[in-house]
C-alpha cells in the first residue's frame, strides 16, 4: 500500500521536471529560429533608401558574422562597416564592427522584423527579404 503513494509523488515529481524545461526561456528560444535564409532589407523611412544585410553563421552564442552592401551607407553612415550581429535574450539586436560597440541597435518590430532605436533617426526597419 506504500508503494501507491511513492509512485504517484515520483511521477508528480517527473512532471514536474518535464513542466519546468519545456516552459523555460532557454528551450523556446531554442526552437525559435531566425529566418532560415538570414537575408535582410534595411530601409531607411523618410528617403526610402534601403540595402541588403545578410546575417552569417552564429561564431558565439548570440554573435554571427554580417555581411552589409557597400552601398547601406546611404541608409546610414557608417553602418556598412558592421561586420557582427549580436543578438540579446529579450529579442534586440545590435550590428557593430568589433562584436560590442553597437553601430546601430534594433528592437522587435510589430509583425515581422525589427526597428531601430539608436541612433533615433534615421528610423530603420530590417525584415526578412525570404531569399
Amino acid at each position: 500500500m506504500k508503494t501507491l503513494p511513492a509512485l504517484m509523488a515520483v511521477a508528480v515529481l517527473f512532471g514536474s521536471v518535464q513542466l519546468f524545461y519545456a516552459g523555460s526561456g532557454e528551450s523556446r528560444a531554442a526552437s525559435e529560429s531566425p529566418p532560415s535564409s538570414g537575408n535582410y532589407r534595411l530601409v531607411a523611412h523618410g528617403d526610402e533608401a534601403s540595402c541588403a544585410v545578410s546575417r552569417g553563421a552564429e561564431i558565439s552564442q548570440g554573435l554571427s558574422l554580417l555581411t552589409v552592401a557597400a552601398n547601406c551607407r546611404r541608409v546610414l553612415p557608417g553602418v556598412e562597416q558592421a561586420k557582427f550581429w549580436r543578438e540579446q535574450d529579450d529579442g534586440t539586436v545590435t550590428f557593430s564592427a568589433n562584436g560590442t560597440d553597437p553601430i546601430v541597435m534594433f528592437s522587435v518590430a510589430d509583425g515581422d522584423g525589427y526597428e531601430s532605436y539608436a541612433p533615433a533617426l534615421p528610423l530603420l526597419t530590417l525584415a526578412s527579404s525570404g531569399d
